[in-house]
């Protein structure tokens, strides 16, 4: 086998708590984090030497500074392969949103190499290297919901009971046409009174919501970096409040934005098409908006 195509999907983040900034620069965090089913695709054919990447739009930027290249780079260095390869990437995760995307094509290259080469790498081993790519790197690891915690490199993979309350739920999610810079969100966070969510309090909330099998998803929707950019980008506080005093849905930031999300009922709520055109009547005609399924 010489090329493989590989999905790599997006993530919401339903519980994001930044607690407190580190002394190597870094923050503190506690998510609980579910992969959602918009993903990019990556076509993958090996080559003699170099890594190379190509993408369906121009402002993805294709150079060393792009998750694939360093993943691939991050394979080569683990198991010593001395070839090479052409990533194609067709991407539908929009930047500058907060779901992971960039994070998530980094380990689909790298898992990709594995299939084509059959050089494998210790799943515990693997978690702590792709942290050193990104943050968000090693969720993605597994296709299940899981617990961040440090900076986002100590990942929990949620019991089977919990799974079954987040897998299959319907979301809408939608991105305005401005990205938030995850650099400013974090340097905000230091300058908010306040802003932090105290540890302690952090793991209270969600071992609270874990211990009470029938409580709702909706119950543990919570992100303390969400404050920050709605202050900035007002527009996105103003379609909180439209969406929730029109159709009783609580909108969530994932991540650090700006992507934003919403639980959709099970029944009896407003049809897809009626949330979609409130979202672009407020936000722009252009507006990314799909409606996804949380995957676990």
């Amino acid at each position: 086998m010489s090329s493989v195509q590989v999905t790599s999907l997006a993530k919401l983040n339903l519980f994001l708590a930044i607690t407190g900034k580190r002394e190597d620069g870094y923050h503190n965090l506690l998510s609980l984090v579910s992969q959602v089913s918009i993903a990019d695709e990556i076509s993958v054919t090996l080559a003699p030497k170099e890594f190379s990447l190509s993408c369906n739009l121009e402002d993805v930027p294709v150079d060393q500074s792009n998750l694939i290249l360093k993943g691939a780079e991050l394979f080569r260095q683990l198991t010593g392969y001395t070839g090479g390869a052409h990533f194609v990437l067709k991407k539908e995760i929009p930047m500058g949103a907060g779901l992971g995307g960039g994070s998530s094509n980094g380990v689909a290259a790298f898992r990709a190499l594995e299939a084509l080469t059959g050089k494998k790498i210790d799943v515990a081993q693997l978690q702590q290297k792709v942290a050193t790519i990104g943050s968000d790197c090693p969720l993605f690891l597994s296709q299940k919901a899981c617990m961040m915690k440090g900076r986002g490199e100590r990942i929990e993979v949620l019991l089977d009971s919990v799974q079954s309350r987040i897998k299959g739920r319907r979301v809408v999610i939608y991105k305005p046409d401005f990205g938030i810079s995850t650099a400013w969100a974090y340097k905000r966070m230091t300058e908010l009174k306040d802003a932090y969510l105290p540890a302690d309090k952090a793991e209270m909330l969600v071992n609270t919501w874990l211990d009470k099998p029938a409580a709702p998803l909706e119950d543990i929707l919570y992100n303390n970096m969400q404050r920050p950019a709605f202050l900035k980008f007002p527009s996105l506080a103003v379609l909180a409040d439209s969406l929730y005093s029109n159709y009783g849905l609580r909108v969530l930031m994932s991540g650090s934005g700006s992507a934003c999300f919403a639980l959709l009922p099970y029944k009896d709520g407003p049809s897809d098409t009626e949330i979609i055109r409130t979202i672009r009547e407020l936000l722009g005609e252009g507006t990314f908006v799909r409606i996804a399924t949380l995957v676990g």
